[in-house]
């Protein structure tokens, strides 16, 4: 009974985690879902500035400080390690969803394009940014990345392995093709408001910071492989070189 428990929870935090996936696409771009990120009742810049800055920084905070090992590590000595994975993309997508209810919109227009070919040309990207994002989770393990996988073997009674170090089609590129799929996705657009300026780059900043911590744990995990692959791939931008 507890695997399936487990197995079920799995599924329920992976639904949740499609849904808000969705959402954020609607939520971005400002088609069909009911509230995007020019949406809402607006409010003095200063208050929705800072109330977007901390929304973003709660998903920041939680996104980073529960992907950490040495959290997950403390984190598995409360939690069985069969959900660990499924827990932390449950909370994230809670963040996630919080950020789109009490986003304040800020309308002011900093730029736009016109006719149809520009417009459509700029959709186009960043629907292609977020094919970009989706495609690179399944190159490595879309289930595992997460959390099906995981419940799904401990309801089998499966050990999972340990993941070697690979980089399928797009890693063999830029070594975070998930990044550069969402930098994409947040910047092409043919209106770019304040308050998705502010979006755009405060989630781009973050970015950084989390490639950043990636790599250190990517490097402790897979010592000189990883540091030779990222000397030969560049981060974000193909055929980059760069020294350590």
């Amino acid at each position: 009974m507890g695997r399936l428990l487990s197995f079920c929870y799995g599924l329920a935090a992976y639904a949740v985690f499609l849904g808000a996936f969705l959402y954020a696409v609607g939520f971005v771009e400002g088609m069909v879902v009911p509230k995007a990120i020019d949406d809402g009742e607006v409010t003095p810049v200063l208050g929705a500035v800072v109330i977007n800055l901390v929304l973003l920084s709660i998903f920041a905070v939680q996104h980073s400080v529960m992907a950490r090992p040495s959290f997950k590590r403390w984190w598995t000595k409360l939690v069985p390690a069969s959900v660990e994975r499924s827990t932390y993309v449950l909370l994230a997508s809670l963040a996630l969803i919080l950020v789109f209810w009490q986003w304040r919109p800020i309308p002011t227009v900093i730029w736009h394009v016109d006719g149809p070919l520009a417009i459509s040309a700029l959709l186009g990207l960043s629907f292609f940014g977020w094919f970009i994002v989706l495609l690179s989770t399944f190159l490595i393990n879309h289930f595992e990345l997460f959390g099906v996988q995981q419940v799904l073997h401990y309801l089998l009674g499966r050990t999972s392995s340990t993941p070697g170090f690979k980089t399928p089609f797009l890693y063999k590129l830029v070594r975070h093709p998930i990044y550069l799929g969402f930098i994409i996705a947040f910047w092409a657009t043919p209106v770019m408001t304040a308050g998705h300026l502010l979006f755009a780059a405060v989630t781009t900043a973050y970015i950084f910071v989390g490639i950043f911590l990636e790599e250190q744990d990517l490097v402790a995990h897979y010592g000189d492989e990883y540091r030779q692959y990222r000397k030969k791939v560049g981060m974000l931008i193909p055929a980059t070189r760069r020294s350590e």
